[in-house]
């Protein structure tokens, strides 16, 4: 019997729409996330040739790094809220818009100002309007409620395809052009998101929610949501997801470094954790719809847990490096199906992108203290084996959290449905 609990407001006009536009706007969604994802994950290998270039510590760009966690997460809700108000079109061109300037400040910046400002303030931004806060509520909104739990992890399988493809991409872009030459390609690419908003026009408008619903305004939203205690638990799991993913994303190439392997094993690495991260978000983004969102979230983070002590209590050698990044890849970004599933569960999906936002935005609140703790404590102590430690027992914590997450309708949608 499935434990999944459905709000009675959860409703899509998606059987109106013609089969062959709403496959235009599931590939455009996937197409979209693969390139924001993408040219995100392959940040960290431009750390070793910067740092170098300006004679910097590594804390210098991991900064940079962590205030793109930071920004990305603070204007998540303010393009969640574009979104809801004024149309996904919208807060997609601006991200583009955004995303494109951020990487081409970055490849010509000659301070340490412009560098945070090209590749932490702009490219974050770029992200909010154009990653999964933005999209995936757009992508809930269009499928038939029995399909919308697989959609989302389809969408965020996405991501991690862009991750797995464009990753060697940038490092081989790296080698042969230079950082540089390899950001402003990788500014090119960001403006071809711009080409795939179109099928988001008017998205806002075909959103089919009960009158019941749409009643509610922001301000309510926000109220209801800032006093359910649930809520905050589920935020609070979701600032350690962001905290581990932002670690990793950014430290692993040069963890692997400074253990002696070349750059092409953390190529591999990123590249095996996008490849398994898209199994790992079919499956639980499956499991979503059948299953409770709070326990699949449990057994994520327990593994998480398992498998970064795992990795530090063994000898590191290519063939554990690998396993590891198999094992982290299934459970990369499984915890998004089952994160903003819940929220549209609790909530309904009238104001999701805001909502969702906001528990985008704790979650990039601990990318930020993951990257930039990193950087820090590496500069301090020459090594990262605190923070992996401190990962692993965060997660252990966080696994615990999440028994406690009631993920029922909230009373306004449970009376609706009385």
């Amino acid at each position: 019997m499935s434990t999944s609990l459905k709000s009675p407001v959860l409703k899509s006009t998606v059987l109106k729409n013609p089969v062959k536009l709403l496959s235009i706007f599931v590939v455009c969604s996937c197409l979209l996330l693969a390139i924001n994802f993408g040219l995100r994950s392959s940040m960290g290998f431009f750390m070793a040739p910067i740092s170098s270039e300006f004679g910097y510590g590594r804390e210098v760009f991991a900064f940079s790094l962590a205030l793109q966690n930071l920004c990305w997460g603070l204007f998540q809700p303010i393009a969640g809220a574009v979104a809801d108000r004024f149309g996904t079109v919208k807060a997609i061109l601006a991200g583009a818009l955004l995303y494109a300037l951020g990487l081409y400040v970055t490849a010509n910046a000659d301070s340490v100002w412009e560098l945070h400002s090209g590749a932490g303030i702009l490219i974050g931004m770029g992200i909010s309007g154009t990653g999964f806060g933005v999209v995936l509520p757009a992508l809930a909104r269009m499928v038939a409620p029995e399909k919308r739990a697989f959609a989302l992890g389809l969408g965020t399988a996405a991501g991690s395809a862009g991750q797995l493809l464009l990753i060697p991409v940038a490092q081989e872009f790296i080698s042969s052009y230079g950082w540089q030459t390899a950001l402003l390609l990788m500014a090119g690419g960001a403006l071809c998101m711009m080409f795939l908003a179109a099928p988001f026009r008017n998205d806002a408008m075909q959103s089919t929610t009960t009158t019941d619903e749409v009643q509610q305004t922001l301000p309510e939203a926000l109220k209801e949501a800032r006093g359910h205690v649930h809520y905050w638990l589920l935020i609070a799991g979701f600032f350690v997801c962001g905290f581990q993913l932002a670690f990793i994303t950014v430290h692993m190439p040069a963890f692997l470094s400074d253990k002696g392997f070349d750059s092409s094993v953390a190529v591999t690495s990123l590249s095996l954790i996008g490849l398994f991260n898209i199994f790992g978000c079919l499956l639980f983004g499956s499991w979503s719809g059948k299953y409770s969102k709070k326990n699949l979230l449990g057994i994520i983070y327990a593994g998480r847990a398992v498998t970064i002590a795992l990795f530090m209590l063994i000898p590191i050698t290519i063939n554990t490096v690998y396993l590891f990044s198999i094992m982290t890849g299934f459970l990369w970004l499984a915890t998004v199906p089952p994160t903003s599933g819940l929220v549209a569960q609790m909530f309904g999906l009238r104001y999701m992108g805001t909502l969702y936002g906001i528990v985008f935005l704790n979650h990039q609140l601990g990318s930020f203290l993951g990257v930039w703790l990193g950087g820090y404590l590496y500069d301090a102590t020459g090594a990262y084996d605190i923070v992996w430690w401190a990962a692993a027992t965060i997660a252990l914590i966080t696994a615990l959290i999440h028994i406690f997450i009631d993920e029922r309708p909230v009373a306004r949608l449970r009376a609706i449905s009385a």
